[in-house]
């Protein structure tokens, strides 16, 4: 296996055998995360919560608070894709609002909770519709930042608005300056931006998650890499290096991120310690499914990397290695379970998704 970074790590199953089994996984609560629910005041909502990551995300709260023996109002709102989905959210104890949070009068309707997390957000298509991006990504973070003022806010948003830089460092720490790339990122940053000024202005508490990147089964980078490899497509090089974190443990992080809200904002870096070669992944793939990679173009000196060195300092390390989410990955794949058919993108180096 590749030679990547170890930690003192929990014993977790040699192979997730389905969809159930995985969000499970996924949603399972920390020790820490169920202590967390017993200190903190006030009932929580989960803007967007219809998303690839809202749903385990809410989960593990909702285990947690039962866990802890407290109960608390766990809302998720969300334009949601179907009654099933709905649905779904709600068998885990959550209480759902359906609705278009850009639409003002629904917004103004909603309760306004103590606690926070706001996940809404676009960037596939982006490029196709960039009124509707920024109108996403940067005004209705206005909009909730003006209407949670009284709040605790954790809000997402991304490693992309930090620029390139040199694979021979060790990423882009919190204290660097924004060089978003693209209007995808400029709307990221701007959505930063929103939620700093309604920290300035009402001294509301915020913690914003630079993520980058996100991984399950069912897609990511790891799931992009190991298609290509099964199904003999060639890997593209030109972003040569990325960083990624297992869904589980950045769910635990995300939440621990509401005690770390402050104002003005603090920023958490939130991905996993190696910076990973796409073509060292590749090969790991290829080994486990018998086949030999193929490749275009090459790595360029320079990535989208993130040092996550201080939420590490503050929630520990992540308990998933990459080892073990590239072998999850792989039997995953081989044994052909649901996809979300939702590639990342992470090759793009224009900023134009």
């Amino acid at each position: 296996m590749l030679n990547f970074k170890h930690f003192n790590l929990p014993a977790f199953p040699d192979k997730i055998s389905d969809e159930e089994q995985l969000e499970e996984l996924l949603s399972r609560p920390s020790s820490e995360v169920v202590k967390l629910f017993s200190r903190i005041n006030g009932d929580i909502v989960f803007l967007g919560v219809s998303g690839k990551i809202g749903p385990s995300l809410a989960r593990m709260a909702k285990r947690a608070c039962d866990e802890s023996g407290v109960k608390k109002r766990i809302v998720g709102v969300a334009l949601f894709e179907s009654k099933e989905q709905r649905n779904s959210i709600e068998s885990f104890g959550i209480e759902t609002i359906h609705g278009n949070l850009l639409d003002t009068g629904f917004q103004e309707s909603l309760p306004a909770l103590e606690n926070v997390f706001f996940l809404a957000g676009m960037k596939f298509g982006s490029l196709d519709n960039l009124s509707l991006t920024w109108a996403v990504n940067t005004y209705l973070p206005a909009m909730v930042a003006e209407h949670f003022k009284n709040s605790r806010i954790v809000a997402f948003s991304t490693g992309c608005v930090y620029p390139l830089v040199p694979v021979s460092s060790v990423g882009s720490v919190e204290s660097d300056m924004p060089e978003p790339v693209g209007e995808y990122a400029q709307s990221c940053l701007g959505r930063e931006r929103m939620f700093e000024y309604g920290s300035n202005q009402y001294r509301t508490k915020v913690s914003l998650i630079r993520l980058n990147y996100s991984v399950e089964l069912r897609y990511g980078v790891l799931v992009d890499i190991a298609l290509k490899v099964k199904n003999g497509l060639p890997v593209d090089l030109s972003m040569g290096y990325f960083n990624a974190i297992w869904q589980g443990d950045m769910n635990d992080f995300v939440l621990r991120s509401i005690e770390q809200c402050a104002s003005p904002a603090k920023v958490f870096n939130v991905t996993g310690p190696d910076i990973l070669s796409v073509r060292e992944v590749a090969a790991e793939f290829g080994k486990l499914f018998g086949v030999k990679p193929k490749f275009v173009n090459k790595e360029a000196k320079t990535a989208l990397l993130s040092n996550s060195s201080l939420a590490y300092s503050i929630f520990g390390s992540p308990k998933v290695s990459i080892n073990q989410a590239i072998s999850w990955t792989a039997e995953w794949i081989k044994e052909e379970k649901r996809l979300l058919g939702k590639p990342t993108h992470f090759e793009v180096r224009d900023g134009k998704y």
